[in-house]
């Protein structure tokens, strides 16, 4: 099986950066960073404000000045319903991801992110992120536009 291994250039549609917007609990976000950096608060104007930053860096950076009780466990339930809602809402970034058939997506990263991707030095990292993206692949290609649970 092949891989994507980096989520820029043609890939860069995989990137939570990527400039495709998503409408996550009624609140319009640039990137899927700004929605997924927005559920740490709970507060609505904090959100809407996370919402209305710049850039996915900049959001990311505010983001992680917050650490929400049980942030950890219930991370990978809100990327995952944040990229299913991002690629059921752009049907041609869909198509891309439809497109990338069997290939294993890698976020392979210089940050050092193991959690969401693996270091590109090392390729050591849980890779989340390319296991969420996949999963959301195989249930778009099977039509199934509901939400599922992450699995792990």
């Amino acid at each position: 099986m092949g891989k994507i291994s980096k989520f820029n250039g043609q890939y860069r549609f995989l990137s939570n950066f990527s400039a495709d917007p998503v409408t996550y609990q009624g609140i319009n976000y640039p990137t899927s960073e700004h929605a997924y950096q927005a559920q740490k608060v709970d507060n609505l104007i904090l959100k809407r404000e996370i919402a209305s930053m710049k850039t996915p860096f900049e959001t990311k950076q505010y983001g992680a000045t917050f650490k929400p009780k049980d942030w950890y466990k219930r991370s990978l339930g809100i990327m995952y319903e944040i990229v299913k809602w991002k690629f059921i809402q752009n049907p041609d970034i869909r198509k891309k991801l439809l497109e990338t058939g069997d290939l294993e997506l890698i976020e392979g990263n210089h940050w050092k992110d193991t959690f969401w991707g693996k270091d590109d030095k090392t390729w050591e990292g849980e890779n989340w992120l390319g296991k969420i993206l996949m999963q959301v692949r195989d249930e778009l290609k099977n039509g199934e536009e509901g939400m599922g649970i992450v699995q792990t």
